[in-house]
């Protein structure tokens, strides 16, 4: 059964933008995808360990050798990796925080680049592996980094979107909620228009 992957990260819990409309659009891709089902990652929630050193040597550790830390630490990461090769949609949210995305969500992907499983290397260099996806990145953010001058301190949307390349995922959409902080009437807009967003890709899909 094929899968939508919903990974939201924002520690706003429900007042969350970006996950309110992170997951208005994946429940309405599995809704147009019958016999699909909806797989939700809640980092705030459950955030990964960060990456310790047991993580580092069970992945190069035949499984029958590793210590009982890092097997724990592999099993967390191949349950991360399974999902992110079970889903043929990721959906992504995250909130900028200081310009870049959450420490729980950069843990997510450190768990899920995995050598021999979501990427390998070759001859030519890495080859990304989680290929044939399609991608959705929702971005919340307070002020507006689309365009303009702030747009140089984004580096939110272009690591992610390098990342996914780095696995395999070129086609990603990215949806902004941005300008959020500069009114409570333009954060009403952007969610709308962000809403709006979602249904176009939603239809499309």
């Amino acid at each position: 059964m094929s899968s939508i992957l919903l990974v939201t990260s924002s520690p706003r819990g429900e007042a969350s933008l970006s996950s309110r409309v992170a997951r208005e659009l994946a429940e309405k891709l599995s809704a147009a995808r019958p016999g699909s089902r909806l797989v939700a990652r809640d980092l705030a929630r459950e955030p990964l360990p960060h990456i310790d050193p047991h993580f580092a040597a069970g992945i190069y550790t035949a499984q029958e050798a590793r210590t009982p830390e890092q097997a724990r630490a592999v099993a967390i990461s191949d349950q991360a990796v399974d999902e992110l090769l079970e889903a043929e949609a990721i959906v992504i949210a995250a909130a900028m925080i200081n310009f870049s995305i959450p420490s729980t969500l950069k843990s997510w992907f450190d768990h899920v680049a995995r050598a021999g499983r979501t990427f390998r290397y070759t001859e030519k260099g890495p080859e990304g592996l989680v290929k044939g996806r399609k991608a959705y990145l929702v971005l919340a953010s307070g002020g507006v980094y689309s365009q303009g001058a702030s747009a140089a301190f984004d580096h939110a949307v272009p690591y992610m979107k390098s990342f996914l390349a780095f696995l395999g995922i070129s086609d990603v959409e990215v949806i902004r909620v941005e300008g959020v902080a500069l009114s409570p009437d333009a954060a009403q807009q952007a969610v709308s228009q962000a809403l709006g967003q979602a249904s176009q890709y939603a239809l499309a899909a």
